[in-house]
């Protein structure tokens, strides 16, 4: 059910926690906040280096300058649709020219992308639109298989304020973005409202990898989100002719901004997209460009040194692979810098801000051992214990972190935002770390396990919650819980631990079931297993351990 936002209520800034005074003007001192828009990247980029390639995909390539120019065109185009600055639009795009367009064209016009991706669908779009109030949506026609114009039929219909659909591809009754991309500007149009965003207002909503029921939306600010993606680019050391590959799902925080195809632009590098990440297509689409940086989760990094072994030809070009997404085991990283490329840089972060990177030209035992150490100097970090008491230099803990670019809360999320943020501002991460104290890996985090009940599926992250509170709305379950399963591919897999109360339903079934509901696909057991009673612990819960000691002894 779409629940309608008061007029009062549905301004941008409503729900929006903004940085405290005093931390904000200490952030513009030091230099890292610069009051300019997200957008401006491009004008800058544009203006440095137009005739240099922007964004390449298998059809088209665009100069800055031409970027700079359909980006116009669109943001004009938008603002005679209606869209206004400061309006949300969902943007869900898959990895190819068109997503950097819709993207500085939404940017331009002053409206606010909502960063869905590819993989969601209508339980997931339709909780972003209701909380973000979001007037518009912006789809492929088909990608995969799957029709995004029926689903976005069914969205508009059940939440009204989704007034404008925009496909990139056939728009069927909907409206075309290539229409958008040729409007026609009147020279008399007032020019989209680059110069007026509060920058310190949220740029874009990134959405987070959700630890207890739906995906939360994250704010970004301009001056954050600015500083997130020229700092990273500096902590790569990214130049000019440098090529960054966007492999993962580009409305990813990863390859967006970390540096990504935001931080590439800073330095007027080019940015090439694929949807297929493929070890196959990605090899010959590396050497082709000569592609010199790019972002993967741990599981697609081991696939591609794995692939070494038998693909014909291997990536050649690459000089920084950055991996995250969870947790590498040492020789992990030895195995890909001796197969990939030795300048493998470990990347440990969230999409809510803080972030630690190995640096380049750093020793392999930093390298191999460590998730590197914070990108500004202003990264704030604590480790504490169950408590919320500072634990020893060295000692394992809880990691909480506030900074210049992490969130001060969540957007129009007030229940959340009470249980993860302490009242001095810092962030809970739910990541057990170590940062070390001493010797020569001092002031370096290591990760060593997790505190929230998330599931880190092929780089994405699961609440199990979530899965939960989905399978307990079928008949034949009367409970259930999503555990983590260890697994070669993905790094984990979703078990379902299933108590039937009626007839039992199998895998395929169940996932049936689940897409029925508008459940994304990365979010739907891999596995299910049928308990006669779920173990509980001393106090009464369900105890998540012994189900996947049975589920390993089975």
């Amino acid at each position: 059910m779409s629940v309608e936002l008061e007029p009062e209520q549905s301004g941008l800034g409503h729900g929006f926690v903004p940085f405290p005074a005093d931390r904000a003007a200490e952030y513009r001192r030091a230099g890292y906040w610069l009051g300019r828009p997200l957008a401006s990247i491009l004008d800058v980029a544009a203006s440095k280096w137009p005739q240099r390639p922007a964004i390449i995909d298998t059809d088209r390539t665009y100069t800055f300058a031409e970027l700079d120019a359909v980006a116009h065109r669109v943001a004009a185009a938008l603002a005679d649709l209606g869209i206004n600055p400061g309006d949300r639009v969902l943007l869900q795009l898959p990895n190819t020219t068109q997503f950097a367009v819709a993207l500085f064209g939404l940017l331009r016009a002053g409206a606010v992308p909502v960063m869905c991706l590819p993989g969601h669908r209508a339980a997931e779009l339709g909780h972003f639109a209701e909380v973000s109030g979001a007037v518009g949506l912006v789809i492929p026609d088909r990608a995969t298989g799957f029709d995004y114009r029926a689903m976005a039929t069914r969205l508009t219909q059940s939440h009204p304020g989704l007034r404008h659909v925009i496909v990139d591809g056939d728009p069927g009754s909907f409206v075309s973005l290539s229409a958008l991309a040729d409007f026609v500007v009147s020279p008399d149009a007032p020019n989209p409202p680059r110069g007026t965003v509060d920058a310190a207002l949220p740029a874009l909503l990134l959405v987070s990898g959700g630890t207890t029921g739906m995906p939360k939306l994250i704010p970004r600010t301009h001056d954050d989100y600015l500083y997130n993606a020229t700092g990273c680019a500096q902590a790569c050391q990214l130049r000019a002719d440098d090529v960054y590959l966007v492999a993962l799902p580009a409305g990813h925080n990863f390859p967006l901004a970390c540096p990504g195809m935001l931080g590439a632009m800073t330095v007027g590098a080019t940015t090439v997209f694929t949807a297929d990440p493929s070890p196959e297509s990605a090899f010959a689409l590396i050497n082709r460009h000569g592609v010199t940086a790019t972002a993967l989760v741990n599981a697609l990094a081991k696939l591609w040194a794995q692939a070494c072994d038998w693909e014909p030809v291997r990536p050649k070009s690459l000089r920084l692979l950055q991996v995250g997404g969870s947790r590498m085991a040492a020789d992990e990283a030895h195995y890909l810098r001796k197969m990939l490329t030795p300048g493998l840089q470990q990347v440990f972060g969230m999409a809510e801000g803080m972030l630690n990177f190995t640096r380049p030209g750093d020793p392999v035992q930093i390298i191999e051992h460590t998730q590197g150490r914070p990108m500004s100097p202003h990264d704030e970090l604590r480790v504490v214990d169950e408590n919320g008491g500072d634990v020893a230099p060295g000692d394992e803990g809880e990691l909480l972190v506030r900074g210049p670019y992490t969130l001060n809360g969540y957007y129009r999320a007030d229940h959340a935002n009470a249980e993860s943020f302490c009242p001095d501002g810092f962030f809970r991460t739910g990541d057990r770390v170590r940062i070390f104290a001493d010797g020569p890996l001092a002031g370096h985090v290591e990760v060593t396990g997790r505190i929230k009940d998330v599931i880190h599926r092929g780089g994405e992250t699961v609440s199990a919650s979530e899965v939960q509170e989905h399978l307990l709305g079928h008949p034949a379950i009367s409970s259930v819980a999503a555990v983590a399963v260890p697994d070669q591919y993905l790094g984990e897999k979703i078990c379902a631990a299933v108590v039937f109360s009626g007839q039992q339903v199998n895998l395929a079934e169940l996932n049936q079931y689940l897409d029925g509901r508008g459940v994304a696909a990365h979010s739907r057991p891999d596995m299910l297993v049928a308990m006669a009673s779920l173990p509980t612990t001393a106090v009464g819960k369900v105890d998540k351990k012994r189900i996947v000691a049975q589920i390993g002894a089975q």
